[in-house]
């Protein structure tokens, strides 16, 4: 059964593309027709590929691995973050560090700089120091929590990027590509899908479109984390089992050898 259908992604205004002068023509396959100047994505085509989508993140989520999200326009923000934060996942929405992926350590020292200034204002540190200084820190603090405060629980490399509107992300992707992380896309007809691995063509430019298409992709994340769970509980309760079972049979093999 599909995540999605059809008419879900027909309402969310899925399949408005870009002016026909402004598109990309490697995104040729993925376009039905053009209307007023305007190309009409082939939502059929949408449908596959969120599924496609779906069930690789699936099993992503259920290895136990990060999928990192990205999305810095502004209509995306919001929704990117309240479904990223739904599955527990980490996401950016304010501007891109640059070398985030590409120099990933200077970025956890950052993070780190971060739960430091925590740790010396619950100590009682920072009370010493002067109004002034201590504006100085808190302004500090508080633009790191912007920039950095949604991937502080990422302590190694994301296993995989979903990334809104391609050609505004465009560092995050090459980033990505150059270290061979898979990179899972909402494509518009505007951009160049080549550089993505699992291509989503629709229109990223309207909420209720990256809402409809994130719903999907995040309930699929849901379920593998779900399977995950169960999995490790069924592990743990064979593991006790297994351990009950030892010792009733070394007191079994003590009782044949006293006969």
């Amino acid at each position: 059964m599909s995540r999605t259908n059809f008419d879900q992604l027909l309402e969310a205004g899925c399949h408005f593309g870009h002016l026909r002068r402004k598109w990309n023509p490697a995104m040729a396959p993925y376009i039905f027709m053009e209307r007023n100047g305007i190309h009409i994505i082939d939502l059929h085509k949408t449908v596959a590929k969120v599924d496609e989508a779906a069930e690789a993140l699936k099993q992503i989520a259920k290895s136990g691995k990060k999928i990192l999200f990205v999305a810095t326009k502004k209509q995306a923000k919001d929704v990117v973050a309240e479904k990223a934060a739904s599955v527990n996942m980490p996401y950016v929405i304010e501007r891109w560090p640059g070398g985030m992926l590409t120099n990933f350590p200077t970025i956890r020292k950052a993070v780190k700089k971060m739960a430091n200034i925590d740790k010396l204002m619950n100590d009682g540190t920072f009370s010493k120091l002067s109004k002034r200084e201590l504006l100085q820190v808190t302004r500090q603090r508080a633009k790191l929590e912007k920039n950095l405060g949604s991937i502080a629980d990422l302590t190694r490399l994301p296993s995989a990027l979903f990334v809104v509107d391609v050609m505004k992300e465009n560092i995050a992707v090459r980033e990505a590509n150059r270290l061979g992380i898979p990179v899972f896309a909402m494509v518009d007809t505007n951009s160049d899908p080549r550089n993505i691995d699992y291509i989503i063509p629709a229109n990223d430019d309207a909420k209720d479109s990256i809402d409809v298409v994130l719903s999907a992709c995040c309930g699929a994340i849901a379920e593998g984390l779900e399977e995950r769970k169960v999995e490790k509980a069924d592990e743990k309760a064979a593991a006790e089992q297994m351990e009950g079972k030892a010792p009733r049979k070394a007191r079994k093999e003590e009782a044949e050898a006293a006969e």
